[in-house]
C-alpha cells in the first residue's frame, strides 16, 4: 500500500494536480487521498481506488492486475490430466 500511494502521488504531481483537485474529480475525500499517499492505514476501498485511478487517467492499468482468461479452464485441466504417465506395478 505504501508503494501504491507513493506511485499515485508521483503521477498526481507529474500531472500538476493538487489533492483537492483530485478529490473534486474523483469524489474521494482529501483526507482519504492524504492517507493513501502516505501509506497510512492498511486498506483503501476498491471503489475509491478505481475513482482515484480514473482521476489520473490510469484506469486501464487496473486490467493488467487480472490476466485474460485462457481459452477454456476445462480444456486446460484436461490437458494436464492427459499428460500424466501411469507407472506399471513392477516399476519404481
Amino acid at each position: 500500500m505504501i508503494d501504491l500511494g507513493k506511485r499515485f502521488r508521483d503521477y498526481r504531481i507529474a500531472l500538476r494536480m493538487t489533492q483537492k483537485e483530485i478529490a473534486c474529480q474523483s469524489g474521494v475525500s482529501v483526507m482519504t487521498i492524504v492517507r493513501f499517499e502516505r501509506g497510512e492505514g492498511a486498506t483503501i476501498r476498491l471503489d475509491n481506488f478505481i475513482a482515484l485511478m480514473r482521476s489520473i487517467q490510469l484506469l486501464e492499468g487496473i486490467l493488467e492486475c487480472i490476466p485474460d482468461m485462457p481459452t477454456s479452464l476445462y480444456e486446460t485441466a484436461n490437458k494436464r490430466q492427459s499428460q500424466r504417465v501411469k507407472k506399471r506395478r513392477n516399476e519404481k
